[in-house]
């Protein structure tokens, strides 16, 4: 099995190759019409707010499509050359108010435990298991119960990011990652300084934050259904496996053409951790070239809002399952899992 699902990695490898022509046009198409929405959005609030609103949700979409060119940047796949990945990164994360080298740190060490249970806590969403959880105290589930629920994790989550999370640097961050940051939370400040002046600080807060708050919840919620479904993949680090953890524990979300276009085409999310170096334009063929990668978890829109249930991992029978599904644990003393039963790793996290 482990052969055959190692085989999957070298029949994606031809896919891994970026394309400079197919760069550039996903540049010109996405960036470039972002501002002329932006524009029209302004332009807009002398006619009507509802237009405007409705022009700074389609640019919210072209935030996300700018995300994974940032996306693909930090995994050095949108151009053969270094400098050129930092220095677009570097710019879209401006757009997108996602600091570059920071965030393509976390990101990789996602990549490199997604699916770990002894290795979770960076880059990835908080997952606690069923043992983990009826072992904690009310304060611990309550602090997981916020965090797991909806208008906090899409409501709040986006402000949370780009205005607090995405503006400090990590503790122990290096010279390269600090100065980064530093110049990308400048520049965001001098071009916020610069439409306050220009259009006025209404116009602005009218415009941008329904951009902030769309684009926002969007992006957290592909990362989210796309790990959080119900048999995803959880192994201890001893059972752990990088490829299974790719192909099990990351769904094909199947959406609309048009939104797979605006989000870049995400939703082939196990070719793009099978291969992170695949760029988001070749993930729909390296999934169409390989027959056994047809065959992953696929949720649509419709079947993905079950997601929004799925709060604790069950590892007794590898899947997720509901708070009010465990809330029996609780309520029964003798079924009660002890902290001496929780690994030693976790305890100390």
């Amino acid at each position: 099995m482990r052969k055959k699902l190692a085989e999957l990695k070298t029949k994606v490898a031809p896919y891994e190759k970026s394309d400079t022509k197919s760069s550039i046009y996903q540049l010109i198409n996405t960036i470039p019409p972002f501002f002329l929405i932006w524009f029209l959005a302004y332009q807009s609030l002398s006619v009507s707010i509802w237009i405007s609103f409705a022009l700074a949700v389609v640019a919210a979409c072209f935030v996300v499509r700018t995300f994974i060119i940032f996306h693909d940047c930090t995994h050095q796949s949108f151009f053969k050359n270094k400098k050129a990945n930092r220095v677009l990164g570097t710019i879209t994360g401006i757009i997108t108010h996602f600091p570059f080298e920071k965030w393509k740190r976390s990101h990789t060490i996602h990549h490199a435990t997604s699916g770990n249970l002894d290795k979770r806590g960076t880059g990835d969403v908080w997952v606690m298991t069923v043992d983990e959880y009826v072992a904690a105290t009310v304060w611990a589930r309550l602090l997981y119960r916020l965090y797991r629920n909806p208008i906090v994790m899409f409501g709040l989550g986006p402000f949370y990011l780009y205005f607090i999370s995405n503006r400090f640097n990590r503790k122990g961050a290096g010279r390269k990652e600090r100065l980064n940051t530093y110049l990308i939370n400048f520049a965001i400040a001098a071009i916020y300084g610069l439409l306050i002046w220009a259009i006025g600080w209404k116009a602005l807060l009218i415009i941008q934050l329904p951009i902030l708050f769309v684009s926002g919840s969007l992006g957290i919620w592909l990362f989210y259904v796309q790990h959080q479904f119900e048999d995803s993949y959880f192994e201890t680090e001893d059972e752990w496996d990088y490829v299974k953890a790719a192909v099990d524990g990351s769904s094909y979300y199947k959406l609309p053409k048009v939104m797979q276009w605006l989000t870049g085409s995400i939703g082939f999310h196990h070719v793009h951790h099978l291969s992170p170096r695949v760029p988001n334009y070749n993930l729909e063929k390296a999934h169409e070239s390989t027959p056994p990668l047809q065959k992953v978890t696929t949720i649509t829109f419709t079947s993905s809002l079950k997601s929004i249930r799925f709060r604790l991992y069950d590892e007794k029978n590898k899947s997720f399952v509901s708070f009010k599904e465990v809330k029996k644990l609780l309520d029964t003393p003798k079924s009660r899992v002890h902290l001496k039963n929780i690994r030693p790793s976790l305890q100390e996290k």
